[in-house]
């Protein structure tokens, strides 16, 4: 019983195989390893354009540092309008028994929600009022309306 199969010479063969190449790659990783360099040699330099290189930048293509006051981030701030606070409009719509109704701006022509506590005098439908704007939950709502005079 002495004699060795095929499938176990195969087996060996594969095994040198991989002893081999693990040999290799620890060869190739001694001789490229950067023990040992100058720093120099391990520095990345950036060009203007972004990119990684090993030369320094050229110090004529430098350009001016930007100033941290001049960058914006999100939407350019709008500018507060005088805005008379007491608007004028005209019941849209209003619903007496569900207590909520629309009133159209006069001077913007927005539909405004206005709710049966927002009213201080009793409006129907037609009706010109005078209110105030309020941010909502889900948007602007009418308070403090009252019949216009």
């Amino acid at each position: 019983m002495g004699s060795e199969t095929f499938n176990k010479k195969e087996k060996e063969k594969k095994k040198l195989k991989k002893r081999q190449d693990k040999e290799a790659k620890k060869e190739d990783r001694k001789s490229n390893s950067n023990k040992g360099k100058s720093m120099e040699d391990m520095f990345a330099y950036v060009d203007e354009y972004g990119n990684i290189t090993s030369t320094p930048p050229d110090p004529t293509k430098k350009i001016e540092p930007i100033n941290l006051e001049d960058i914006q981030l999100g939407a350019m701030k709008r500018e507060e309008e005088d805005v008379d606070p007491i608007r004028k409009g005209i019941i849209a719509f209003f619903n007496a028994q569900k207590g909520y109704g629309f009133i159209r701006d006069l001077k913007s022509q927005d539909k405004i929600f206005v709710h049966m506590n927002g009213l201080i005098d009793a409006v129907k439908e037609n009706d010109k009022v005078t209110f105030e704007v309020k941010k909502g939950l889900k948007g602007l709502n009418a308070v403090n309306v009252k019949l216009d005079v």
